[in-house]
């Protein structure tokens, strides 16, 4: 396995038709309980994001077969089909929130012509953290933020944070680009609202080098078995590009967080 931590993506955990199109935002939930077994059987570390960023800023090893598991949109089927498998095993895991789509269907679905299934409801969240499950933001309307103008992504990033932590009653540290979009104006606008990490869709282990607020995950996809997974885990990085950088940043301050 790569030296690094695998930040796996998911999205929806339940039953679902047999699909041709948008596999890697769906997840069969007995494959979930599958995958999970398979980690604990074969002694995965499954980190909290705190502990991945402990690892990646040198204050903690990185273990051995590190994971960490992530869930964009913080759908309802998170709750009945996800929570009871990762309580089971005592995973730690963090759901990445839409602020402004608490208790409300995912409209975006729409426009696909699927089903626009619920996202959790600000008293199920705070029941679910209450029981030890992480939150962060994913930002409050579900942007894809590089299309946006600076204003509305400053915008976006802060309001989210400040929304999440009213329901949260704690700070909220973590932060995922939706659709994995981003450039360097939302980069800016995540570190200036004050997040310690920023997750996107980069296919590749995470490491000391990567900047946290631009790391890297691999996506489980529905059509996934247990063969899959296994390649998932063990994948080669994908060819990294030129680092976003900050404003302010030269190109070679830049590389030292590449």
């Amino acid at each position: 396995m790569n030296k690094g931590i695998n930040i796996l993506m998911y999205h929806q955990v339940g039953e679902f038709a047999p699909m041709k199109a948008h596999r890697s935002t769906y997840c069969d939930h007995r494959r979930f309980a599958s995958q999970m077994a398979y980690l604990a059987r074969f002694g995965y570390t499954v980190l909290s994001m705190d502990q991945v960023l402990d690892c990646l800023r040198g204050n903690a090893a990185v273990p051995d077969k590190a994971v960490a598991l992530t869930f964009d949109d913080g759908y309802e089927n998170f709750y009945e089909y996800a929570f009871p498998v990762l309580h089971r095993h005592r995973f730690p895991a963090m759901v990445y929130m839409i602020s402004d789509l608490l208790g409300k269907p995912s409209s975006w679905f729409a426009a696909d012509g699927r089903d626009t299934p619920p996202i959790m409801s600000a008293e199920r969240i705070r029941e679910l953290r209450g029981l030890g499950i992480d939150f962060g933001s994913h930002g409050a309307g579900h942007l894809k933020l590089a299309q946006q103008s600076t204003e509305l992504i400053r915008d976006d990033v802060r309001r989210s944070k400040a929304a999440l932590e009213d329901v949260l009653g704690e700070a909220v540290r973590h932060f995922c680009y939706p659709y994995g979009s981003h450039d360097r104006r939302a980069v800016d606008a995540v570190a200036d609202a004050g997040y310690a990490s920023a997750t996107t869709c980069v296919r590749s282990p995470a490491t000391p080098a990567d900047d946290p607020l631009t790391l890297p995950r691999k996506a489980i996809s529905w059509g996934d078995n247990l063969l899959g997974y296994f390649w998932r885990l063990h994948m080669k990085n994908t060819p990294k590009t030129e680092p976003i950088r900050r404003s302010g940043e030269t190109f070679a301050d830049a590389l030292t967080r590449a």
